[in-house]
């Protein structure tokens, strides 16, 4: 009687421990879900729904600032590993080819990285404009294009490296590495003339770099891959951001200016993103005030931008809660 007493009370002290067991394992099965689920919506959220999240502009001009030519660049940035390219405009399911096709006049140089939508239809992701300043001196930035990035996005080296910098109240000597540098309205102009790239470009015998891909031609090393999700991509491409800095000041003027009347833009993209951009540019943000007896009211701001960034019309709504 006394071992039938002691087998049943073991048999539910066991079932007690494995269903508490079974709790604690439970509870951190869920708390590890929720989190990631937490994670993934917080991602999520970072997107603009914009094609220009899938094209690092960071890590662009990073990889001009590695390449030894114009050539080179072009394979850097259809290189899956460097984190660069995650572009699928023409919605096949695979990752577009990024070509790079390059114009001068003088000490002027732009390079314009732009993808094959179509047989007929090519759209510009970005350019370089390069200018050189002096003897051994030059400035570049990187421009995302309007359709792509919902208005131009301006990238440029932030001067968080061994390079030196321009220092322009000493315009007498502007060669070499000029050590000093000054925080003006602008920010630090950094000095990209030891960049590979930028001295061959600057070389006697250069000539502007044409790439020969075209639509459904592509070079044998090539190999699409298909594109990453936001949440996968994003710190993928994120390390390319600490060296390089979004600004609002558009430094390389002439280059600009050589850019712009051979710039590229497909309807199909501008049609099938229309969307996007219309809600990036109009944003809204509501503040709420409470009043000295309590009552709060409800501030609602809207802003419109126009293509290049600037406001075209601010509307503000107060409503009582």
């Amino acid at each position: 009687m006394k071992l039938n007493f002691l087998n049943i009370l073991l048999s539910q002290t066991k079932s007690f421990f494995m269903k508490k067991k079974f709790s604690h394992l439970l509870f951190i099965f869920l708390a590890i879900f929720s989190f990631n689920g937490i994670q993934a919506q917080s991602s999520d959220s970072d997107s603009t729904g914009l094609p220009g999240d899938n094209f690092d502009l960071q890590g662009a001009l990073a990889m001009f600032q590695k390449a030894t030519s114009p050539e080179d660049f072009e394979k850097l940035l259809n290189t899956e590993d460097n984190n660069v390219n995650n572009l699928d405009l023409n919605e096949d399911g695979e990752i577009d080819y990024v070509r790079v096709v390059s114009k001068m006049d003088k000490d002027v140089h732009v390079f314009v990285l732009q993808v094959a939508v179509s047989a007929s239809e090519n759209q510009d992701i970005a350019v370089i404009e390069l200018e050189k300043t002096g003897n051994e001196t030059a400035i570049a930035q990187i421009i995302g294009d309007e359709d792509i990035y919902g208005e131009q996005t301006i990238v440029e080296p932030d001067g968080g490296e061994d390079n030196a910098f321009i220092n322009w109240s000493n315009t007498s000597n502007l060669s070499g590495p000029n050590a000093g540098y000054n925080f003006s309205d602008n920010g630090i102009i950094v000095n990209v003339w030891f960049w590979p790239s930028v001295r061959f470009v600057y070389g006697v015998n250069y000539r502007p770099w044409i790439s020969p891909w075209r639509w459904n031609s592509y070079p044998n090393w090539w190999k699409p891959w298909k594109p990453y999700r936001w949440n996968v991509w994003h710190p993928r491409c994120v390390v390319h951001h600490r060296k390089f800095v979004i600004v609002g000041t558009h430094r390389v003027v002439r280059a600009h200016k050589v850019y712009t009347p051979f710039r590229a833009s497909s309807v199909t993209v501008r049609t099938r993103h229309a969307a996007s951009v219309s809600r990036y540019r109009v944003t809204r943000t509501k503040t709420t005030v409470t009043g000295p007896r309590g009552k709060s009211a409800t501030k609602t701001t809207t802003t419109v931008k126009g293509p290049k960034g600037k406001v075209k019309a601010q509307k503000t709504r107060v409503r009582k809660n």
